[in-house]
């Protein structure tokens, strides 16, 4: 990424010369630059922290469903 952003050569030099799609490299400068602080955005932490607090609430919503049936199902043998 230093090489896009230093400005000696552009990004379409750059994928010629490590052979590889101009894309990618584009991809790669515009996911580092919210890591910078050159633009907001989620860094790669974030967006990981994000991701595993999905994971969990689903976990959470899972388990609470279990225990509501479980409730239900306790309050119906008392009787």
């Amino acid at each position: 990424m230093a090489l896009a952003r230093c400005g000696d050569r552009s990004i379409a030099q750059i994928s010629q010369d490590m052979n590889l799609v101009e894309s990618v490299i584009r991809r790669w400068v515009a996911q580092a630059e919210p890591h910078e602080g050159r633009r907001p955005g989620r860094t790669s932490a974030e967006h990981e922290e994000i991701i595993t607090s999905r994971k969990r609430v689903r976990v959470l919503e899972e388990e609470r469903e279990i225990l509501k049936k479980a409730a239900r199902f306790f309050a119906t043998e008392t009787r």
